[in-house]
Formats: structure tokens, sequence, C-alpha cells
């Protein structure tokens, strides 16, 4: 791989891993390239308290958020800081890309401002959706991490007793400039008292979400950088009495596995098609709808 800029083609044919069916994590050996894909979840998970202390409970809540929704189960999570730079490619947004961002049928929730610019925000699951179709679920795993990789990932949890709602909630920005600047990742995650109503919690996270495309506004301004978009969501779940919850949102970044290219293709095709067409070309079994709440 040349010095930046990067052209995306060489991204993503530098982020394979060395394994047929498993993705890696990004830095460990025998990588095709320079290259990583970056992926985005938000997951939540409760134990309950019965025959554990406040450590193990802490430990299998975790662990059921690695588990729910797209898999990554069985890794050992380093934690990074929140960019997917040069050599990085959204999947789902660069490559693989979401049918509905690809078709524009995405609405934005609301806008935010930037140099006097409006910056379209919209919802997030098109993305978590697209990592789920990629890793799979525990029931129906596709191309999930190595189980034992060391995978680096953007991340923050909460873990809480009930009576609680936690919570977590994920955004990128994407830059403008793709030459000069990196995406942007924010993680949040915390809790909420167990006595709100469904309706109440909704209300309040959204607000959370203008906070978190707010902060990303402000750190562009900080650091000279322009967006053109962002994506934004959260994920929440009561957890009652006698019970211990955990929400987590994190953004591995990972190699491809081999099997996830399509027969006879470079991974860079994967730039011109849509998940849709990713999925039919290795003719992958439908997975369950990813769930948003």
């Amino acid at each position: 791989m040349a010095d930046p800029p990067f052209s995306l083609a060489d991204v993503v044919n530098g982020a394979i891993a060395p394994f047929s069916i498993y993705c890696m994590g990004y830095m460990n050996p025998g990588g095709s390239g320079y290259g990583y894909i970056s992926t985005m979840k938000l997951s939540t998970g409760m134990v309950s308290v019965e025959g554990l202390d406040s450590g193990t409970e802490g430990i299998v809540s975790y662990d059921r958020c690695e588990k729910n929704d797209a898999y990554i189960g069985q890794i050992n999570m380093l934690t990074a800081s929140s960019f997917c730079g040069l050599n990085g490619a959204l999947w789902g947004y660069h490559l693989a890309i979401a049918d509905s961002i690809a078709d524009k049928t995405l609405a934005p929730l609301y806008y935010e401002a930037q140099a006097n610019q409006p910056i379209p925000v919209y919802p997030v699951e098109p993305l978590l959706d697209a990592t789920m179709r990629l890793f799979g679920v525990a029931e129906q795993r596709r191309f999930p991490p190595m189980p034992g990789a060391h995978v680096i990932c953007a991340n923050k949890s909460v873990t809480q007793m009930g009576s609680c709602w936690v919570w977590s909630a994920i955004a990128v920005a994407i830059a403008a400039d793709p030459n000069r600047d990196a995406n942007l990742f924010i993680e949040d995650a915390d809790t909420l008292p167990g006595d709100l109503k469904t309706e109440w919690v909704v209300e309040l996270l959204h607000a959370r979400d203008r906070n978190v495309t707010k902060s990303m506004i402000l750190c562009g301004q900080d650091q000279d950088v322009l967006y053109r978009e962002i994506f934004v969501g959260h994920k929440y779940q009561y957890i009652p009495e006698g019970f211990v919850g955990c929400a987590l949102t994190c953004a591995p970044y990972i190699l491809l596995a081999q099997n996830a290219i399509p027969p006879s293709q470079p991974a860079s095709h994967l730039l011109s098609m849509t998940l849709s067409q990713w999925e039919s070309a290795l003719h992958l079994s439908p997975l369950p709808p990813f769930n948003c709440k």
C-alpha cells in the first residue's frame, strides 16, 4: 500500500484475514495489507443475580451483550479510540452497502449545522443490521471474529443492578474529505431509573442522540474536520429487580474472512455491491430481522 491518500479499493483489498470462515481483529498477523474494516454494534443483556456475586454478574451480563445481536462472542476485546481513518472502510456504508443507504430511501431524522451547512443525521439501524448480517447471530453464525481473537474495538458499556433501564448509543460522522480526515465514532452508555415509563425512556434517549451528534460537530470544529452526514441510534432494555443488566456499544475493527468475499472477485468488488447483493452472491440463508430496541 502506497502513502496516503489511499483508494478504497486498496483499503478493502488490504483488509482480508488469513482465515476462510473467521474474521480477525485488525493488527493481527497474516492480513493481506494495511487496511481494516470498521463495524458497528449495540447490544443489551441481563442475568439473574441468584447464585452469583457482583463480579460474576457483570461478567455474564457483558458476555451476553457480546453474544446478542451481531455475534462477537468469545473474543478478547481491546479498547481503542473512536476513528475510522484513511486506511479504513465502514461495512454497510463503503462496502456491502446497506440497501436503504444505497438507494437513498433512508430519511434523515434531523439536521445538525456545521460551518453554516446542514448536516443530515440518519438512523444508524442499517449499519447495525449490516454488522449482524456479516457476523451472523449466536444461533446462526456467518463470519464472526475467530473465537479467542484479539479484536480492537471502540467501545463503552454500563452494568447495573435492577430495577433500572440500561442503554447504549453509537454514532458515526462521515468525513467530507476522506483523503484528509477520519470518520468519527462516538459511543455512550448509561442507566435510567426503573420507574420511568417506556415512552419517557424513548424521549430521553432521543435527546441523548442529539447530545451525541452535537458533540460530533464540536469535535469536528476543534480539529477543522467537516462532516457530510451522521448516523446515530440507541438500544435499551428494562432490567427488573433480581437481575443485573449490561448495555454495550462498540465498533470492532476487523479483517474480513476470505469466504466473505464473492468467489472469483477481488475484495474491492464489495464496494459496488449492496448488502442484499452480497448475501445473494454468497447464497447466505436469511437471518432474523434486526431488533433495534
